[in-house]
């Protein structure tokens, strides 16, 4: 990459699909965690997690407000843990954007739930104060078994607990299942664990995506022996009872990541019967059921 360019990337970058418009600034690189058995994004050698200078972040965002001026609307905070920083440094990060990208309308970022137990409620009020305004929050299943055979790393309570947190100090939650995960043996505890877990939480956003190993299962199997994937139509059941069993009053539901087959989308609740008849055709009749092909998943 020129070195005229603002900013420096540490590749593979990642970011959730909703933030392909937003401005990708790096203030850690790689995942505090980094664990998680079916997780490949921050794997490679040169993603070993750090926290970057203070000084490099805002003379990035200087040199970004000289390039980009007022054109950015959105900054997603990169790698994969920003909350792990001080909130000391993520206010001073909030108030540099503030400075010299002044229409930025949206700050957000992913957000481990451990890393939010050195936070109070009050600390992440000023965060929200300050700008950020959402946080993606991987919860991957409301099932403590499923969750310790994945090494995740936390248990169905302690990601409530952020949840509400977040909640709490007014920050946006957009929480995301993988639909699989448990196997074949956990496929129903996971469904329902899951929906539980969202019931309580009331997030505002909610996705679903399909666990997947582009690069191979070997390291996942280790730690979840007889572990036996789902078909579609074990996917689709699934769902199906992972949405009816949710009870929530007003959360935007997205099943269209690149890894899923079948697209869902809709609010929860009003669009749950909707959502259901879907899935339920699905199951029904696969065949006649518009999925998306396997070339099209983007793994």
């Amino acid at each position: 990459m020129p070195s005229a360019f603002p900013i420096r990337y540490v590749d593979p970058v990642y970011r959730p699909p909703s933030e392909a418009e937003s401005l990708i600034l790096p203030v850690t690189d790689g995942c505090s965690w980094n664990r998680c058995t079916f997780c490949e994004m921050y794997t490679a050698p040169q993603k070993r997690f750090r926290a970057r200078r203070p000084e490099e972040v805002l003379e990035t965002l200087r040199r970004c407000g000289e390039r980009f001026g007022a054109g950015v609307r959105r900054v997603f905070l990169a790698d994969g843990d920003a909350l792990a920083l001080p909130t000391r440094s993520l206010l001073e990060t909030l108030e540099a954007i503030r400075v010299h990208l002044p229409a930025v309308r949206r700050v957000s970022s992913y957000c481990l739930p451990r890393n939010l137990r050195r936070k109070s409620v009050s600390e992440l009020r000023e965060l929200a104060a300050a700008g950020l305004s959402l946080a993606y929050v991987g919860a991957e299943s409301g099932d403590d078994e499923v969750l310790a055979k994945v090494q995740k790393g936390e248990t169905r309570q302690t990601t409530l607990e952020a949840l509400r947190k977040l909640g709490d100090a007014g920050i946006g939650r957009s929480v995301m299942i993988l639909n699989g995960l448990g196997g074949k043996a956990f496929s129903s505890a996971h469904a329902a664990n899951s929906a539980r877990l969202l019931n309580e939480a009331q997030p505002e956003f909610l996705a679903t995506l399909v666990v997947s190993f582009p690069m191979g299962e070997e390291r996942f199997r280790a730690g979840f022996p007889g572990w036996e994937p789902l078909d579609w139509i074990g996917l689709f059941c699934e769902m199906e009872r992972f949405i009816d069993e949710l009870d929530l009053e007003r959360t935007v539901f997205r099943s269209d990541h690149a890894s899923n087959w079948l697209v869902l989308k809709g609010t929860l609740g009003k669009d749950k019967a909707r959502l259901l008849e879907q899935v339920r055709e699905a199951i029904a009749d696969p065949a006649g059921t518009q999925l998306r092909p396997d070339w099209a998943r983007g793994l």
